[in-house]
């Protein structure tokens, strides 16, 4: 069943609403969106009209959301907050040609990418990137990205997959805790605290048996859900954790951090640049694909399963 436009409110009734349901005042809402009260308050009468409800009580000199009105206002934020976002996409769609939409992992993208950008930003001048976060998959029609940076298996719906680099973890842990050890001293290993990556919940038991090391217990320790909580615990020294060694280029390079043992061993899965169907030949989606692949020269690009290039 198709309703009526004429049941749609439009957006200024709907900003009305939010606006005196925030200030818990007609008056104050009235001055925040250069409206005279009466405008404000018949604005909020034709939408409690138009949807059979009584949003706000009257309390003393104050109006006050209704329960009907309570839960209305988050289903009211959510679209006006959706209509801003459209609005700026499509202003920002003017530049499209030199405008490219990136979605990233959250901890590659902050502790790798980010601090490489000035690179591009030299050999690619007039360019400007939007960078967001995502941990997973998501449908490219419902969201406006050129680009993702995907780590995984090379398969993404509507989407085409480019194969970036392999990935491979090492042993990592802050001086403190490494004060007094051997660097290749294994029994070390196996009654220490581990921080896991919750999402891999199984790389310590993978490590110990690719390297023939016994841990008391591979899947005790405190969980995270990011890299980056983990790499952060570990230079606090809350125990071991197993990292990508690109990703901590930094605490390495500085001492916060330390190898155990340098015992790399590569994941199953790879990252990916992947593009979208319909808008894989956008020249500036090319150019930054092109600088990525220069970017990992110095990593290991060599597919799952195969020796290291």
């Amino acid at each position: 069943m198709t309703l009526s436009r004429r049941t749609i409110p439009d957006a200024t009734t709907l900003q009305a609403f939010e606006c005196v349901a925030r200030h818990g005042s007609v008056t104050q809402a009235a001055n925040e969106l250069n409206l005279t009260q009466s405008a404000v308050s018949r604005q909020v009468k034709d939408l409690e009209t138009q949807l059979g409800l009584l949003l706000f009580d009257r309390v003393r000199q104050r109006v006050v959301l209704s329960s009907d009105g309570q839960r209305l206002l988050p289903q009211v934020r959510k679209i006006l907050q959706q209509t801003e976002e459209m609005m700026l996409r499509a202003m920002a769609s003017a530049q499209s040609e030199h405008q490219l939409s990136i979605a990233t992992l959250p901890t590659f993208g902050s502790r790798w990418l980010i601090p490489r950008l000035s690179d591009f930003a030299k050999r690619y001048p007039g360019k400007s990137l939007n960078i967001e976060s995502r941990s997973s998959p998501f449908d490219f029609e419902e969201e406006n990205f050129d680009i993702a940076i995907h780590y995984g298996q090379p398969v993404w719906a509507r989407a085409t997959c480019h194969f970036l680099c392999s990935e491979w973890i090492v042993p990592v842990a802050s001086p403190a805790v490494l004060d007094g050890i051997g660097d290749e001293d294994l029994k070390h290993l196996r009654h220490r605290p581990l921080l896991h990556l919750a999402t891999r919940p199984k790389l310590w038991a993978e490590w110990s048996l690719a390297n023939d090391i016994e841990l008391e217990s591979p899947y005790r320790g405190n969980r995270f859900d990011q890299f980056a909580m983990i790499i952060e615990a570990a230079v606090a020294g809350l125990g071991y954790a197993l990292v990508p060694r690109y990703l901590i280029e930094q605490e390495l390079a500085d001492g916060r951090l330390r190898i155990i043992i340098d015992r790399p061993m590569k994941t199953d899965n790879a990252y990916f640049l992947v593009l979208p169907e319909g808008r894989m030949k956008k020249p500036a989606s090319l150019d930054f694909c092109n600088w990525m692949l220069g970017q990992v020269d110095g990593l290991d690009r060599s597919a799952p399963g195969e020796g290291p290039a």
